[in-house]
């Protein structure tokens, strides 16, 4: 090796930062211009408020590079053959979208992978900004009161948020070097996904160490929200194994799958986690009745996570708790099953691909939002509410005495 060559070459890396940074810098200028006469607490939960817009923004165009097939556009990582964007990797791009037309690199799929990047690594900016921030208020509350009604505000969420957005970027960087192997995509969708609820959790807090109050809610409503999380969190798993297997279309008509109630399928071959895209783990091909089971078996659960979700909306509309999140949750609900039965009977389009992940990031940030915004009512405040609920009255029936 000439000794002039450096082992690793540093700029690639440094121009992606660099593109993350000006990423990062137009909308914290837009948000000081904004509340540049408010306090730091509100500032404070300003810049969550932001962060947690981008990120969920970052969630979906993670999703459309991978529905675009645009997941290994620039085969490398962090830049692209080596070069900080496709401009300075045109003839490579070339010769291997000459090699390969409708490969996994082209022109256009760079792009889509190398804004994917500039974007992740504006939201981990503004996510060590936020940390910085949040320690840095907590750190002025131990020497003075600024507000008799605030509560200290704890700096290990925002702690922990950007330590969860490094790992985030670890799973970012496998994602590319193991090219596509699928439960290191479907974990790198799980990080996406984790890092909202933990945005949300932090935005919260931040609202109720200012002023806010969690709302008091039965014992019962707090299982139920709970119990949710966990099955939307599992459905959310599922819904990223067949999209990183690429088995969305294994059943492509409603309710029957390939004809049948129960198709031909192989379960034990669809869900063998550690093995490379397309294969098994010994190298031989993925079956199709693989690709069946992991379809059907999220359809199946889509049946139970839609009655929890109804169960739990009408629960919650019955004792008057979370009246903003029963809303969104509704809402959520039905335009997961409308965009569902979208990717089977439309043959998969990109729309609705990308709205039916969307839609599922957001009802977990939706059911974060009311586990942090809610707490188990004491015996008293039980009572109240109890006494306040809307009271069933049934029909005298025929023959009986007023």
């Amino acid at each position: 090796m000439n000794a002039q060559t450096p082992a690793f070459d540093l700029d690639p890396v440094l121009h992606v930062m660099g593109m993350g940074l000006i990423v990062a810098a137009l909308p914290l200028a837009w948000l000081w211009l904004r509340n540049r006469q408010a306090t730091p607490a509100v500032r404070l939960r300003a810049l969550t408020l932001l962060t947690l817009f981008l990120t969920f923004d970052l969630v979906l165009f993670g999703a459309f590079t991978r529905l675009t097939d645009s997941g290994l556009g620039c085969p490398d990582w962090p830049g692209c053959y080596g070069y900080a964007s496709p401009v300075g990797a045109q003839d490579h791009i070339a010769n291997a979208q000459a090699a390969m037309p409708t490969g996994p690199v082209t022109h256009g799929k760079a792009w889509v992978e190398m804004v994917h990047r500039y974007l992740a690594t504006g939201v981990g900016a503004l996510i060590l900004m936020l940390a910085v921030a949040t320690w840095v208020i907590w750190w002025r509350g131990r020497r003075q009161v600024v507000d008799a009604s605030a509560r200290p505000i704890s700096p290990w969420w925002a702690t922990g948020t950007l330590l969860w957005v490094c790992a985030q970027g670890a799973f970012g960087a496998f994602t590319v070097t193991m090219k596509l192997f699928p439960a290191i995509v479907t974990l790198h969708l799980l990080g996406g996904v984790g890092l909202l609820v933990l945005l949300v959790i932090q935005e919260e807090r931040y609202r109720q160490a200012h002023g806010g109050a969690a709302e008091p809610v039965a014992p019962d409503v707090r299982r139920w929200l709970w119990v949710a999380a966990a099955v939307v969190g599992l459905q959310i798993t599922l819904g990223g194994w067949v999209s990183t297997n690429y088995a969305v279309l294994a059943c492509n008509t409603f309710p029957m799958c390939q004809g049948s109630w129960w198709p031909a399928m192989d379960f034990t071959q669809g869900f063998e986690v550690w093995r490379p895209l397309g294969r098994l783990a010994d190298g031989s091909p993925l079956h199709f009745e693989a690709l069946t089971a992991i379809h059907y078996a999220h359809r199946l659960f889509a049946y139970v996570t839609l009655a929890v979700l109804v169960l739990l909306v009408w629960r919650l509309a019955r004792a008057g708790h979370l009246p903003r999140q029963r809303r969104w949750l509704a809402v959520l609900a039905t335009a997961q099953l409308l965009t569902g039965l979208s990717n089977v009977v439309l043959q998969w389009p990109l729309v609705a691909a990308l709205a039916h992940t969307g839609g599922a990031a957001a009802l977990m940030a939706v059911l974060s939002w009311a586990l942090a915004a809610s707490r188990v009512a004491d015996s008293t405040e039980a009572r109240t509410t109890a006494a306040s609920a809307p009271a069933v009255r049934m029909a005298p029936r025929a023959g009986s005495r007023a």
